[in-house]
């Protein structure tokens, strides 16, 4: 088994102060930013091996016996998902949630996840989700299931199984009535996975509405070849995600691909536990893909052409990824000593919880492509204002701007994007 490592370059990170605008209801609690051996990459993993995008927070009172971060509800507020919104989005004390959903919304990790299906049920059960879990001829709209992209259970990897929490519990968040299936790749070779994101799509496809999305949380820095395969990413009916990578200003793969909406991360900041702002996270990937052609859609508007010239630049839109305003997960497969409720960052929050943002909106868009030109169209019109709230604050290497950036691409949703 793995054991957790801390990366040289977040020692400032993990034992110094945190400003009080960045941690959530803590006041001034340091705290330890744990990176899993699942989210680094190895020099000679690159064209051949993923890494997820997780990132874990601890502090000491938080004791797995409860949740710590940000919750379904609170996050609801801050992107204007949910029916009621209450001033400030206090963590605690907002319960309003997103209603509505529809389709089939396929994650997509490697490794078998074994508590998935009950800690599903916790996670809903906390928050006041839908949380069927049995899939049968009667099933409800919110059963959850697993499928082994490989015909067989693959082997356990206590990381990847926390990546997969963190994706079906925040898909499930931001899209309740939509019915949320993991596909376990056999490993995590781009091979493996690029053949469960196949099966990912005959599962969508194959569903009541044909419609839905696939979210990847996982990838690799960008390889000469990677294009060869980003046929995997457009078919029709389907909406491909994936996280543009938790180092600050760096470009990965499928995130680049132009198929897919790159997700980028942001900090939700508070003040006194109210949220006041959203920054770009410095941790975010992003930035001109050195493989993929810039394409129509961002080639097309002529403030995003300006900056990405004949690159694919990532990424498209963002969520809330930073580990010290990070969301709540509950996953009982103990990994080095961490199960229960735990805090998550890292973008690949960003992945699962958009894509179940873009479900809600029912937008049935036909492809990656056209939810992209939805996107983009949405940033160029006169509604960009109203409809996505623009992140001109904050840096990941690239520095937030107006308008669209290499940090937050269009910026963030306020409730309507995607319609």
């Amino acid at each position: 088994m793995k054991k957790w490592t801390l990366l040289p370059l977040l020692a400032a990170l993990i034992f110094g102060g945190v400003s009080s605008t960045f941690t959530q209801d803590h006041g001034s609690s340091r705290g330890m930013v744990i990176v899993p051996s699942s989210t680094q990459e190895l020099p000679w993993e690159v064209g051949f091996r993923a890494h997820t995008n997780h990132l874990i927070m601890v502090r000491p009172e938080f004791t797995g016996s409860s949740p710590s971060g940000e919750t379904p509800a609170s996050l609801a507020c801050v992107y204007q998902t949910a029916g009621t919104l209450v001033s400030g989005c206090p963590i605690s004390g907002t319960s309003a949630l997103p209603s509505g959903g529809s389709g089939i919304i396929a994650i997509v990790d490697a490794f078998d996840y074994p508590t998935a299906a009950s800690d599903f049920v916790r996670f809903s059960s906390q928050f006041g989700l839908p949380s069927g879990n049995t899939c049968g001829p009667n099933h409800n709209l919110q059963c959850f299931n697993v499928v082994y992209a490989s015909g067989n259970k693959p082997r356990a990897n206590c990381g990847w199984a926390q990546e997969a929490a963190l994706d079906i519990e925040w898909s499930h968040a931001m899209a309740p009535d939509a019915q949320i299936v993991l596909v376990e790749a056999k490993t995590n070779s781009f091979s493996n996975l690029f053949a469960a994101v196949d099966v990912a799509t005959s599962v969508v496809q194959s569903g009541s509405t044909g419609k839905g999305e696939v979210s990847m949380s996982w990838g690799g820095s960008e390889f000469s070849s990677e294009s060869s395969n980003d046929a995997h990413f457009n078919h029709t009916g389907v909406v491909y995600f994936a996280s543009s990578g938790d180092t600050g200003g760096k470009v990965i793969y499928p995130s680049a691909s132009p198929s897919v909406v790159s997700a980028g991360g942001s900090s939700v900041n508070r003040t006194s536990g109210s949220f006041t702002s959203e920054s770009a996270w410095s941790g975010g990937g992003g930035g001109p893909s050195a493989y993929e052609g810039a394409p129509g859609y961002q080639s097309s508007v002529a403030s995003v052409a300006k900056l990405v010239g004949s690159h694919r630049g990532t990424p498209d839109f963002s969520f809330d990824s930073n580990p010290n305003t990070g969301v709540s997960v509950y996953d009982s497969t103990s990994c080095q000593g961490l199960s229960g409720w735990l805090v998550f960052g890292g973008t690949s929050v960003a992945s699962p919880s958009l894509s179940g943002i873009v479900n809600l909106a029912a937008s049935f868009s036909t492809t990656s492509s056209s939810e992209l030109s939805l996107i983009y169209g949405t940033y160029a019109g006169p509604n960009y204002s109203t409809d996505l709230r623009d992140i001109a604050a904050g840096s990941n290497g690239f520095s937030a701007g107006t308008g669209w950036d290499f940090a937050t691409g269009v910026g963030s949703n306020v409730g309507k994007s995607g319609k």
